[in-house]
This record gives C-alpha cells, sequence and structure tokens, in this order.
C-alpha cells in the first residue's frame, strides 16, 4: 500500500490569467447602417426634385402601389423598359373635363354666330339677293364666312378693292354679330386667274391683299376690336375654290375666318364640296 501510493504522481493543473480587450459589440453597425441609409435618402430627395413632374408622378405612384403601378404601366420603376421619363404623365380628369367644356362651348359660340349671319343676310333689306353668294361653314380652324362673287360683281367691282353697296351691308351685318366674341380673326382674299390689266405695276396679289384689308376695314368701323386680327392673307389664284374653271367669278371672293382657340389651324379654304354646289350653311 505504501509502495503504491509512493508511485503516485501528483496531478498539477496550471491555471493562465490573460487579459483580453474588452467585447465592443454590434452598436456601430447599426449606426453605419442608419448613415448609409440617411445619404442615400438625402442623394434620392436631391435627385428627385431636378426631375420632371412626369418622373415625380411615376416615383410618387409607385411607392404609393408597387404592385398596381407595375402592372399599369408594364415595367416597375426598378425593372428593366420603358424608363420614367418616357411614361406619360397622369392627367387631371377635373382639368380635361373642363377644357373639354369649354372647347364645346367656343364651338356652339361660333355655331349660333353662323346662324344668327345666315338669318341676317335673309331678313337685312339689299342682302337677300345675295344671300346665296356667302357661304357659312364650321372647319377645324373655326367659323368660316365665304363672300363669292358672281358674273355681275356682287361685292366688288371687277379689278377694284372698293366694297360696292352691297358688300358693305353684308360686312357690316357680319360685323356687328361677330363683334361680341372675344376670338381672333383671319381674313383671306382671293382672286380668279384673270391677268390684272396693269399687271406691271399692280396684279392679283396686290388685289387679294388690298380687298382682304377693305373688309378688314369695315368690319371695324362695325364694332370689331382692331386688336382681333390676327392675320391677312393674300392667296391671288393659288387657292382656287373652282379649279376645274380658273376664270370661274366664284373664285373671287374674300374669307372671314373667326378662330376657335382649341382647334389647330388648318390648310386655308378646303374647297367646296363634291359636285359643284355651294352649301349655304353647313354647320357640323
Amino acid at each position: 500500500m505504501e509502495s503504491g501510493a509512493e508511485n503516485q504522481q501528483p496531478v498539477i493543473v496550471v491555471k493562465k490569467h490573460g487579459k483580453h480587450a474588452g467585447h465592443h459589440g454590434g452598436a456601430w453597425k447599426v449606426a453605419y447602417a442608419d448613415f448609409v441609409t440617411a445619404m442615400m435618402a438625402f442623394f434620392l430627395v436631391m435627385w428627385l426634385v431636378n426631375q420632371s413632374e412626369v418622373v415625380k408622378e411615376s416615383v410618387g405612384g409607385y411607392f404609393r402601389d408597387p404592385s398596381g403601378f407595375t402592372e399599369n404601366s408594364g415595367a416597375g420603376v426598378l425593372q428593366g423598359g420603358p424608363g420614367i421619363a418616357s411614361q406619360p404623365a397622369p392627367s387631371s380628369g377635373g382639368e380635361e373635363a373642363e377644357r373639354q367644356e369649354k372647347e364645346e362651348a367656343a364651338r356652339e359660340e361660333l355655331k349660333e354666330a353662323g346662324e344668327s349671319i345666315m338669318e341676317a343676310m335673309q331678313q337685312l333689306p339689299g342682302l337677300l339677293q345675295v344671300s346665296d353668294r356667302i357661304d357659312v361653314e364650321m372647319t377645324d380652324e373655326g367659323l368660316r364666312i365665304q363672300m363669292m362673287e358672281s358674273g355681275d360683281s356682287t361685292f366688288f367691282d371687277i379689278g377694284s378693292s372698293e366694297l360696292a353697296p352691297s358688300g358693305i351691308s353684308a360686312v357690316s351685318a357680319i360685323g356687328q354679330i361677330i363683334a361680341p366674341l372675344e376670338y381672333g380673326i383671319i381674313i383671306e382674299g382671293h382672286t380668279d386667274s384673270r391677268r390684272y390689266t396693269r399687271s406691271e405695276v399692280y396684279s392679283n396679289w396686290e388685289l387679294s391683299s388690298d380687298r382682304a384689308n377693305t373688309a378688314r376695314r369695315v368690319l371695324e368701323l362695325s364694332g370689331v376690336a382692331p386688336e382681333r386680327f390676327d392675320e391677312i392673307r393674300a392667296f391671288a389664284d393659288n387657292r382656287l375654290r373652282y379649279a376645274n374653271d380658273p376664270e370661274d367669278a366664284r373664285n373671287r371672293r374674300i374669307a372671314i375666318i373667326i378662330l376657335n382657340p382649341f382647334s389647330l389651324p388648318t390648310e386655308p379654304d378646303p374647297g367646296p364640296p363634291q359636285g359643284g354646289e355651294i352649301a349655304n350653311l353647313n354647320l357640323r
């Protein structure tokens, strides 16, 4: 027993007491993430404030309803396909309805003016016999009133820029009806293809211009404000209404156009209807 105890080796346990740095935890990661997020938001705002309204509305629509925006536009803001700037701006239903209402009101006002002009031609003394020489129609440009000559020079004497008595009465009646309107006015002068006798010093160009200006002066005397006149157009014989007969007296005419402010200008004088008949009132 004693020999066994003597042979047993003592067990020595060595404990090392080292010093380690303190534990920092993950707080710095949270702070860094907040900083990066704030910088991203800052640069996004700086980019957005410099974009067009189309881009702003598109970005706003995406963040309000990402799934709906993607379905309606066919591509999300972050996906490929059409860019934000290429997508149409959402229109305001209220503004569009208001514009359409004003456009319809303007068209109705012009249509009523055209009807009043035709009634005046039928009722005023001395104008009934020339009423079939006055053509009133609604066009894309506005209300077009054309005063066409006949073989016996209804409104202007042949080769003259002075209005005959019937021409003064007709233009004065038209002026009194359109004077209350606020829309712009264009006056066109047209001739037939017969050459002017003094062509070396005076041609159909001067004649068509002078006749349009004569009509303008009579309209002003009838109460039309001078600032309403937008253009005086002189076409000579380059816009023949009856091209198959260039010397037809009906090619000699003036046209008074009351502009529709909601319509784009069109080519002047679309020409007569098929068959060559004059429609005295064609308000579409």
